[in-house]
């Protein structure tokens, strides 16, 4: 049971306890429980009921609380909430931008139960008369609400990938199934899955619609299903799962047409005819076959959309993608000199034993304060911490840096001396979100032009399938970035991808070093690089356009560098 689960069941619970008008006392315990259980850096798993009420902020209904969850993986006072709510209630309470209160006021004033009907109340101007709404407030809730149904049924790569997996695992080993693999979007790492497709060969397909009809986890669609296509959705993240079934013989066949988008499929050859004509001439043993039939060098399944692979593979320009054990580095991160979980030096010591050769930390700078960004004193004492940690850690190197807010102007937020006092600098944009794409852009752009300014963070401030991105210029940020010297970052946090790998692409033909950053608040974080190694390798990104695949030596030099610039230009 991890924290996170724990936490977050907490945290719906006082959501759902203020939709029904819980009183404001009981709801603060809940959510002061939160606010330092997010800071903890122990098991609460592993924590008794004693343990649990000693934690500050916790006391002994907050204890019991968790004990239940602990030992029930649920809760049944937050079953009991949900058992009374509306599924279509359930879904507006996910509304980004709109809490319990305005949710409540909604559904009691106007009986309005689903997402449907929140729209069709906006196009009649219902919302806007309700108290505290109006006609900006109305249009916001008709976009979320238009947002969150086009996001039904969709998981996140990291979800669909693990839950795709672990079926790819049940599904083996079944009598007379001869192969398994995960194919389509999952296969080329898109970003957002839906649905899960799975290919399975076997002569006898019998044994797979009595795993569907026996799972404790799945509802088999039935009477959606055919005999080369069985259909069923899970039932803890509703995601929604297409398990194509073929022949032996056919495998490979199968798996290469399922997995290549239909442009990669239908783009036309040299001497007429396209690859999926080829795939019905014969059965292949392997996909490199495939592409050695028609005179092409092998293309990775992440690439294969059709867009630019055909024209590396023609110009013999196939990139060699980059790999997780090529990046020497981690930057990006945070502590708990702000919003992190795990102190500087833990932070600092599992990136040591990952085998990273430095770090990189970032926390927040002032202006977030609910994110304890730090004021200038504070920085200092970071920085003198850094300097004692790098006498202890040999080798390893802890670089001293700041996630700086852009502020609405573009600036950064600090003084050019308290900048400078910075090995980097990641500027990001955090607040003041609902803008057009022209105030937007040029607030970005501004910020790339200050010379202090080391890496672009989460460039358009996207969370996949909670938020929409700011609308932005992409290829006039990335030129911006390319004129200035400016990194651009991968936010490989899973529901973040943020620069889109779409635009990577257009960054690395116009020079842009690409920085692979996880931005992690907890140790567990940095294994979130993976799934920003997956955007940079739809991109076609390589190691040598990778920032932090740098090792710590020639990092530094950059660094000294590129701050004796700005120190020249302040």
């Amino acid at each position: 049971m991890e924290n996170k689960y724990i936490i977050r069941l907490i945290k719906d619970t006082a959501k759902f306890m203020e939709l029904y008008g819980e009183n404001d006392f009981k709801l603060r315990s809940y959510n002061s429980a939160v606010f330092n259980l997010e800071k903890l850096d122990v098991n609460l798993a592993e924590l008794s009921i004693e343990e649990l009420e000693r934690i500050d902020g916790v006391g002994k209904s907050i204890a019991k609380i968790i004990n239940e969850i602990n030992e029930t993986q649920n809760l049944a006072y937050y079953q009991e909430l949900l058992a009374n709510t509306p599924k279509g209630v359930q879904e507006m309470m996910k509304l980004s931008g709109f809490g319990p209160k305005k949710i409540k006021l909604i559904w009691e004033e106007l009986k309005i139960e689903t997402l449907e009907d929140i729209i069709l109340a906006c196009d009649s101007n219902k919302i806007a008369a309700l108290k505290g709404f109006g006609d900006k407030t109305q249009e916001k809730l008709k976009m979320a609400a238009l947002f969150k149904i086009n996001s039904r049924h969709f998981l996140h790569f990291r979800e669909a990938e693990k839950l795709g997996n672990m079926l790819v695992e049940d599904l083996k080993s079944l009598v007379g199934v001869e192969n398994v693999s995960l194919t389509a979007e999952l296969r080329r790492k898109m970003e957002v899955i839906k649905p899960i497709e799975i290919l399975v060969a076997t002569n006898d397909a019998s044994q797979l619609r009595d795993y569907l009809r026996n799972s404790e986890m799945l509802d088999f669609y039935e009477k959606m299903s055919g005999p080369r296509n069985l259909r069923a959705s899970h039932l803890t993240t509703m995601g929604e799962i297409s398990i194509h079934i073929c022949k032996p013989e056919q495998f490979f066949n199968e798996l290469f047409r399922t997995t290549a988008s239909p442009q990669h499929l239908a783009h036309p050859l040299d001497g007429a005819g396209n690859l999926m004509q080829l795939l019905k001439q014969q059965n292949f043993d392997s996909e490199e076959a495939i592409y050695e039939a028609v005179k092409l060098p092998f293309i990775a399944p992440e690439l294969r959309e059709g867009l630019w692979e055909f024209e590396w593979a023609k110009e013999g320009k196939m990139p060699d993608l980059i790999e997780t054990g090529q990046l020497k580095g981690i930057l990006h991160n945070h502590s708990t000199y702000s919003d992190g979980i795990h102190t500087l030096e833990a932070m600092a010591k599992y990136c040591k034993e990952l085998g990273y050769e430095y770090l990189g930390i970032s926390d927040h700078s002032k202006t977030a304060a609910y994110a304890n960004g730090l004021q200038e004193f504070r920085v200092k004492e970071q920085q003198i911490e850094i300097d004692k940690l790098n006498a202890e850690l040999g080798e390893f190197k802890v670089f001293k840096g700041i996630e700086s807010d852009i502020l609405g102007d573009g600036s950064l937020d600090y003084s050019e001396d308290v900048l400078a006092s910075f090995d980097f600098i990641v500027a990001s944009i955090h607040s003041q979100l609902n803008m057009d794409e022209k105030t937007a852009t040029n607030r970005l752009i501004k910020a790339i032009s200050n010379p202090f300014t080391t890496i672009l963070g989460h460039p358009t401030g996207r969370l996949l399938l909670q938020r929409q991105a700011y609308p932005v210029n992409h290829e006039a940020i990335i030129d911006a970035c390319a004129e200035f010297g400016v990194v651009i970052e991968i936010n490989a946090h899973p529901y973040r991808l943020d620069l889109d790998w779409r635009y990577v692409h257009y960054a690395i033909e116009k020079g842009v070093k690409i920085s692979i950053n996880p931005d992690a608040h907890e140790k567990a974080g940095y294994h979130d690089m993976y799934y920003g190694v997956c955007v940079g390798r739809k991109a076609g990104l390589t190691a040598k356009d990778t920032f932090n695949a740098l090792g710590k030596a020639e990092l530094e030099k950059y660094f000294e560098k590129r701050k004796q610039v700005a120190l020249s230009k302040a």
